[in-house]
C-alpha cells in the first residue's frame, strides 16, 4: 500500500514513490560493493505541515533528505514537489526547483563559509538567483530580522556568533530565495537544550508565518513530537510506521516504534521508575547484507517463519470499528502489529533510575 495522508489544504506539497538511493563503497585494491541506503519509500507530506523523520542513525534518513533535494540522485523512484517532477529536473529545471525546496544541514557551523561574513553568507544565494537586486542590503536586514538576530552583526564572522544563531543565520540562508518547503538535517542536535528549545519555537513561528511545509529530520522523539503533525520512522532505509504523532506516541504498532518509545525519558521520576523499556538484541544489520523478508525481524521478540519468507507491507492500522479521526492514516509494515512483547522474554525490563 502507497503512503497516504490527508491533504487538508489541498494538494501535497511533497509526494515521494518508490524512491531508492544506492553508493558504491570500497577502497582502491577491493571490491566495490553497493549499498541501498533507502529502498522503495513512499511518503506524503500535506502543505503546511511537518512530518517528522526519525530512525537510527545509519538507517538512510539524511540519505533520503539530500535526495529530496538532489543534493543526491536517486537511483529510482518519483519525487514530487507539487507538480514539478524533481528526480526528471535537469540542470536548468533544477535551478527553479532549488528555489521552491530549501536544505537545512545539521552543523552550522560547518555550513557556513568561515570566511563570510553574515550579510555575504546571506546575499549570496540572492547573487545566485537574481534577486532583490538592488535592495539586497535591505533583503539581508530583513533575514536577520526575521530569524531573530540584531543586523548589526552582520559584519561577523561565523565564529563570532553561537552555535543557536549560526544555526539562525543558516535558517536565514535557506529562507533567502523564498523556498515552500525546507528539508531539515538534525537542526537542533548539536545545540544545547535550552537553545534548541528557542530554534524549534522559531522554527513553528516561521511555519505559521510563511506557510511552510517541512521534512524534520531528528533522533530527538521529544523534539519531533513537539514540531512534527506526522511522523515516519526508519528502519535499514524502509519506512516500518508512520502517522499523525498523537496515535503514533500513544498507539505504537511496530515492534521497533514501541521500542524506541520506551527509552524516551519522562520527566517525573514516579512513573519513569515504573516504566518497562524495551531493550533490542543484536546490533543494526549491515546494509551490505540486510536479512530477508522484514529486515527488523533479527532484532524483533515477534519475528516468526513469515517474517524472514515476507516483507510486511506498509498497511493502515487502527483501533478497529473504534478507529478515531486522529489515527485515520497510521501505516504500519508488520506481520503482527498487536502482539505484545512476552513478560518473559527479557526485552522489557525495569528501569532502575534511582
Amino acid at each position: 500500500m502507497t503512503a497516504t495522508a490527508p491533504t487538508a489544504e489541498g494538494r501535497p506539497a511533497l509526494t515521494v514513490e518508490g524512491l531508492v538511493a544506492e553508493y558504491t563503497t570500497g577502497r582502491r585494491g577491493r571490491h566495490a560493493q553497493t549499498v541501498r541506503a533507502v529502498s522503495g519509500v513512499d511518503l506524503v507530506i500535506p502543505r503546511g505541515s511537518t512530518l517528522g523523520l526519525v530512525g537510527e542513525t545509519g538507517c538512510g534518513k539524511s540519505t533520503l533528505g539530500r535526495c529530496l533535494v538532489r543534493l543526491t540522485d536517486p537511483a529510482a523512484g518519483r519525487i514530487m514537489l507539487f507538480d514539478t517532477d524533481v528526480t526528471a529536473a535537469g540542470r536548468r529545471e533544477l535551478a527553479a526547483v532549488r528555489r521552491r525546496i530549501q536544505f537545512v544541514f545539521q552543523d552550522p557551523y560547518a555550513s557556513l563559509n568561515p570566511r563570510l561574513t553574515a550579510h555575504a553568507a546571506l546575499a549570496e544565494p540572492l547573487h545566485i538567483h537574481g534577486l532583490h537586486r538592488g535592495r539586497e542590503n535591505e533583503r539581508v536586514r530583513e533575514l536577520l530580522e526575521l530569524v531573530g538576530l540584531d543586523p548589526a552583526h552582520a559584519h561577523r564572522h561565523p565564529h563570532q556568533f553561537s552555535g543557536g544563531q549560526r544555526q539562525r543565520i543558516g535558517i536565514a540562508r535557506a529562507l533567502a530565495v523564498e523556498p515552500e518547503v525546507l528539508v531539515l538535517d538534525e537542526p537542533v542536535s548539536a545545540l544545547d537544550v535550552s537553545v534548541q528549545a528557542g530554534v524549534i519555537n522559531l522554527l513553528e513561528d516561521l511555519q505559521q508565518e510563511l506557510g511552510l511545509t517541512y521534512l524534520f529530520v531528528a533522533h530527538d522523539l521529544s523534539v519531533v513530537r513537539q514540531i512534527s503533525d506526522r511522523v515516519a520512522v526508519m528502519y535499514l532505509g524502509r519506512i516500518v510506521e508512520q502517522g499523525p504523532v498523537d496515535a503514533l506516541f500513544t498507539q505504537p504498532r511496530h515492534p521497533y516504534t514501541q521500542a524506541l518509545l520506551s527509552a524516551v525519558p519522562v520527566p517525573d521520576p514516579r512513573v519513569q521508575r515504573a516504566r518497562r523499556r524495551i531493550v533490542l538484541d543484536g546490533d543494526l544489520p549491515s546494509p551490505l547484507a540486510p536479512p530477508s523478508g522484514c529486515r527488523f525481524r533479527t532484532r524483533c521478540w515477534k519475528a516468526r517463519d513469515v517474517c524472514a519468507e515476507t516483507a510486511p507491507a506498509l498497511t493502515e492500522q487502527g483501533d478497529g470499528p473504534e478507529r478515531s479521526e486522529r489515527s485515520e492514516g497510521h501505516l504500519a509494515a508488520c506481520h503482527f502489529p498487536d502482539a505484545q512483547p512476552p513478560a518473559d522474554q527479557g526485552e522489557p525490563k525495569e528501569v532502575t533510575t534511582p
